[in-house]
């Protein structure tokens, strides 16, 4: 038998209940234990598309060059645009479709992350296929390091190594055909920020290199290529 200070106690106590959550508590208790594995599969999803994107073709206009940028920041739309147009009139119709048409396919990421990951196998493939053969850098060193494909600006491949990427590149500012381009401005939303610069000096830090070949795999239209490299370093 319950002691009368026990019941005193414990009169005013009430059973537990339990409440119907609204759908906007439902909404945000599933989101809580379910969030991490939304963003898994989102950038599972990501990687992926952006593997068929590249491999398979889907939704690409076949390009008569294809000119890869890697670099931490991407590059603005506006600016990759205008570079594209404008190394449209220095290059010649490869695929005979009746238009020259430049590709500036963008590895974008930085050193960790679902982007690093998807820019590294997307690069992956690109260099695996020799797709690109010209290749706007903003760190020259660190992708020779990593990749070791660069070739030299004048003589052979070097035989079982690669060349030191010194030897490898020009700098955006030293080519007269470059700095000359009309490309304009740029205007673009960072974290819902609206910036604007100038295209020339955004692209002033970057680094142009060639990709060299050591077995038969090529670029499509290597000679087209070479003469393409040609004229936007002409002096």
């Amino acid at each position: 038998m319950a002691s009368e200070y026990l019941k005193q106690k414990y009169k005013d106590v009430q059973p537990w209940q339990t409440r119907e959550l609204t759908p906007r508590e439902k909404r945000a208790n599933w989101w809580h234990y379910h969030k991490w594995h939304v963003l898994a599969a989102l950038a599972a999803a990501l990687v992926l598309g952006d593997i068929l994107w590249h491999v398979l073709g889907i939704g690409l206009v076949e390009p008569d060059y294809q000119i890869a940028y890697v670099g931490v920041e991407k590059l603005p739309d506006d600016t990759a645009n205008a570079l594209s147009e404008a190394l449209s009139a220095l290059g010649e119709d490869c695929n005979g479709d009746g238009a020259v048409t430049v590709l500036i396919r963008q590895y974008v990421g930085a050193a960790e992350g679902p982007a690093a990951y998807s820019a590294a196998v997307t690069l992956t493939a690109d260099i695996s296929e020799g797709d690109s053969s010209i290749f706007l850098l903003e760190d020259p060193a660190g992708f020779q390091e990593q990749w070791q494909v660069l070739r030299p600006l004048e003589g052979p491949l070097p035989e079982g190594g690669c060349a030191p990427y010194e030897d490898c590149v020009l700098a955006w500012t030293d080519c007269p055909v470059l700095t000359a381009l009309p490309l304009g401005s740029y205007s673009e939303k960072v974290l819902g920020e609206e910036i604007s610069g100038d295209s020339q000096r955004r692209l002033a830090g970057i680094y142009l290199a060639r990709r060299g070949y050591w077995t038969d795999k090529t670029c499509d239209h290597p000679e087209a290529s070479d003469r393409l490299w040609e004229a936007m370093t002409a002096s």
